[in-house]
């Protein structure tokens, strides 16, 4: 019966700061910054932390918008994530300003929990996670050594306790031909633009020969300047994903492959380099998603059971998830027929459903926290942990 108290006291805290929470949401969805420019969202967010009497340390890691807010002194010390971080043109068309602030939330609202029961809440502020891996940086800095447990909650269109999250490599290409007038004395040049299209369409066939559970993904980024002349360079960036770093390493020589193979048969010649940030697959804490997963159903929510093949995207949460015990949560903003990562989900994340689905993932979040901290449970997440 104390615990079911101590919820109340969460749901109570939450309804309290609702105002505040969407309207922070608001601001955050309606300046939306890319990643590692995102001063206006860390700023917000850092400061509404520390006027609820958190102690903020800002430009942790190295990252100028990172940061990392702490109520509580002891361990366990939990970690609620925030990302705040927009996409190109489509603005919060992954909904990060619900994550942002939903973190936030259920920090403050997590404060009379660690009075009581002692340990910590930490909220970290992790900007670039839309390719450009944050987190990475903060894991390889340090920044989650002394952390306990993990969560975030991303909106989606289904209620989850977590999901699968494949390892990600980018791969950056370029090709060098000879120009030529395209009319008068095609023969004299060497077409990088082809030797480009000639590896697209060798993907196209490897797609058909690997899992279905892996992808390979990727857009031209120069293709000439004019029509009437060869184009001399030619580049590209592709995504390579797979659920574990074996099958990555083994897509990652196929997909060079066939780069490698339109060099030589176009005569241009092939410059690569693979990015140094690989996102890692999602490893996930069960006996964490579970308590997760009680606390949404409690919020009248519908929560599916966990779908390995549901989302199949990538977040560098997974490299967190290596390190520390966590779970990356989904929570239903929208219909299953809106996409993310488009502008109808960024219109959702800015809806009457999008606030309910950031004070829920709050409620849930906080609600997790409190029993986290009942005795025994952090025992079996670790335990889960180390067993792999």
């Amino acid at each position: 019966m104390e615990i079911e108290k101590l919820k109340l006291k969460i749901k109570a805290s939450v309804k309290s700061q609702r105002q505040q929470l969407i309207q922070l949401s608001l601001n955050i969805h309606d300046n939306p910054e890319l990643g590692f420019k995102e001063e206006k969202a860390s700023t917000w967010l850092a400061n509404y932390l520390e006027e609820s009497g958190f102690h903020v340390e800002r430009g942790i890691a190295s990252l100028a918008t990172a940061f990392r807010a702490t109520y509580g002194q002891v361990s366990p010390r939990i970690a609620l994530l925030a990302e705040y971080d927009a996409l190109p043109k489509i603005g919060h068309g992954c909904g990060h300003n619900i994550i942002g602030v939903s973190a936030v939330g259920a920090a403050v609202a997590s404060k009379s929990i660690i009075d009581q029961l002692g340990g910590s809440i930490v909220v970290m502020g992790t900007p670039g996670e839309e390719g450009l891996g944050g987190k990475i940086d903060m894991v390889k800095a340090g920044a989650f050594k002394e952390i306990d447990v993990a969560m975030l909650v991303h909106p989606n269109t289904r209620n989850m306790p977590t999901e699968e999250a494949l390892a990600c490599s980018t791969l950056e290409v370029e090709f060098f031909g000879r120009p030529a007038h395209a009319a008068g004395q095609p023969h004299r040049g060497i077409n990088a633009l082809d030797a480009t299209i000639l590896a697209f369409t060798s993907i196209n066939s490897l797609r058909q020969h690997i899992r279905g559970d892996a992808r390979i993904h990727g857009i031209i980024t120069d293709g000439g300047e004019v029509p009437n002349i060869v184009p001399a360079h030619s580049a590209a960036v592709f995504l390579v994903r797979a659920l574990d770093y074996d099958y990555l390493a083994e897509l990652k020589d196929k997909v060079l492959n066939c780069f490698t193979g339109a060099s030589i048969a176009s005569g241009a010649r092939l410059e690569y380099r693979w990015r140094d940030r690989i996102y890692a697959p999602m490893k996930n804490n069960m006996t964490l998603a579970g308590l997760f997963r009680q606390n949404l159903e409690s919020l009248r929510r519908q929560v599916e059971a966990f779908d390995p093949h549901f989302g199949l995207g990538s977040t560098d949460m997974g490299n967190v998830s290596q390190v520390v015990p966590s779970i990356h949560a989904t929570i239903a903003i929208a219909p299953s027929e809106v996409l993310i990562h488009t502008p109808e989900f960024a219109a959702a994340a800015a809806s009457q459903a999008g606030h309910k689905g950031l004070l829920d993932a709050a409620r849930a979040m906080a609600m997790t926290v409190a029993d986290i901290l009942q005795p025994g449970t952090i025992d079996k997440i670790r335990q889960e942990f180390h067993r792999g």
